[in-house]
């Protein structure tokens, strides 16, 4: 089953074409890592597919909308004042979503401890695992990540190979774009470089 399909996609930053007629299918259960050089075009293409952006030409299939996706930018999107629970709050409270059920989620990431610090305190890797703690508050088929594996230790690369699997084997899918190879053992990798 595709959950994305894209035809003949043209993303251009100004003036400046980045990527032209770009054409792929996801399935379900399928990864699509997106390798290139600084200012090739991964992170426009990327917000592109998400609906932030339009496209110069071409169609993608189904419209992005927030329901069907999550959307990872290479910055965390946390509020530094804030704690990680405060910001998994208030996200819930943008996406209508209660918030019960934070601390769990934040155990599983391994940062439940320092829950109740603000974020401008937390390691680059505490605030990366905060910020992939809204993943596993609403399933969403699609995920849409950019530099994901950023300030992730060993333990915390280990930790989302298990959370994308997860998400993979219950059908959904994910555009993740790194410099770095990802984790080991994660299935139904595909390598798309943009030139």
């Amino acid at each position: 089953m595709a959950i994305l399909e894209v035809k003949a996609l043209t993303v251009a930053r100004g003036s400046r074409p980045l990527v032209s007629d770009l054409s792929f299918t996801l399935a379900a259960g399928e990864v699509l890592h997106l390798r290139g050089s600084n200012g090739v075009g991964k992170t426009s293409l990327l917000e592109v597919l998400s609906g932030l952006r339009s496209p110069v030409e071409g169609t993608i299939t189904p419209q992005p909308e927030g329901g069907r996706l999550h959307w990872l930018g290479h910055k965390n999107a946390l509020n530094l004042a804030l704690t990680p629970i405060e910001n998994l709050e208030f996200w819930c409270g943008l996406n209508g979503r209660a918030a019960g059920g934070l601390v769990p989620v934040l155990e599983q990431l391994g940062v439940a401890k320092v829950r109740h610090r603000a974020c401008r305190t937390l390691s680059a890797g505490q605030k990366r695992r905060s910020a992939l703690a809204r993943l596993l508050l609403d399933q969403r088929p699609l995920w849409l990540l950019d530099e994901p594996l950023d300030g992730l230790d060993a333990q915390g690369l280990e930790l989302f190979a298990s959370l994308l699997k997860a998400h993979l084997d219950k059908g959904g899918a994910a555009i993740i774009t790194s410099h770095q190879p990802l984790p080991a053992g994660v299935p139904g990798v595909r390598e798309l470089q943009l030139s």
